[in-house]
């Protein structure tokens, strides 16, 4: 019986993953990450690039940068840095530029993260594990690839409901 059960239980979970990694092959995954991989080695050999502070995701080729940075040429630097790297097919450049902030803001913010990432997961429509979250001073930013406008304006409104939340930076990219 106990068996049998653990197989029902296995098969349910296929069923269920199969239609979601249906969006990707095998090779769009490999691929993917072979992208990543080599654009986050490109912003590392960048000069004036805080590589730490970008975030880098890939979906079918499209290069989606995201965080913060203290000045426009550390942007401009990271996006040239993504469209050097091998099978890139564009390169969405969300990142964010903010001063510094002090070890205080980013202690707050740290655990304003923590509200939004509890509140997108608990929000319907939304898959909160798609959805990179970053604050600098209270200024939200939601990154990642998603699978639609409706999923895009869900995960916003719902940042934007969470108390000390001053305002969220759309770095959001419905899947192609």
């Amino acid at each position: 019986m106990k068996i049998r059960v653990m197989g029902l239980l296995a098969a349910t979970l296929v069923a269920f993953a199969i239609p979601a990694l249906a969006e990707k092959t095998v090779g769009e995954h490999v691929d993917d990450g072979a992208i990543a991989a080599d654009v986050k080695a490109k912003l590392l050999e960048a000069k004036g690039v805080p590589s730490n502070d970008v975030n880098v995701e890939v979906y079918k080729g499209v290069v989606l940068l995201s965080g913060f940075v203290t000045d426009d040429a550390a942007k401009a630097a990271a996006e040239a840095a993504a469209k050097k790297a091998k099978n890139v097919v564009k390169v969405h450049d969300a990142i964010t530029v903010h001063p510094k902030t002090t070890m205080g803001e980013k202690i707050d913010d740290t655990a304003l993260v923590a509200k939004v990432k509890a509140a997108l997961i608990d929000a319907k429509h939304v898959d909160a594990g798609a959805i990179n979250c970053e604050a600098r001073d209270g200024i939200m930013q939601l990154g990642g690839f998603v699978s639609g406008q409706k999923e895009k304006d869900n995960a916003i409104a719902v940042a934007k409901g969470v108390k000390g939340v001053k305002r969220v930076d759309d770095a959001l990219y419905i899947k192609p």
